[in-house]
């Protein structure tokens, strides 16, 4: 399926299916491989941490809503390709 929702606040069946604690990585972290999965991961529950959950399969990047001489499509991050 291409996206979906998963009601996790409704649906008491789909929540106690997804009550297991499993590893989440967070958001925002510098990367750093050595590490990765002692600093970056954290075991959460989905079921107690959202009321939802989604899934979209494919996206795209963002666009502003309005365009100034100074952004061009297609231009690299000025952090590229280090993403600090």
């Amino acid at each position: 399926m291409p996206r979906f929702i998963l009601p996790l606040r409704t649906d008491l069946d789909l929540a106690s299916v997804l009550a297991t604690p499993r590893l989440e990585r967070a958001v925002g972290v510098v990367y750093v491989p050595e590490s990765e999965r002692r600093s970056h991961y954290f075991h959460a529950t989905l079921s107690e941490q959202f009321d939802v959950a989604l899934h979209i399969d494919e996206t795209r990047a963002v666009e502003p809503l309005e365009r100034t001489a100074g952004w061009e499509e297609g231009e690299l991050a000025e952090t590229y390709p280090s993403g600090l």
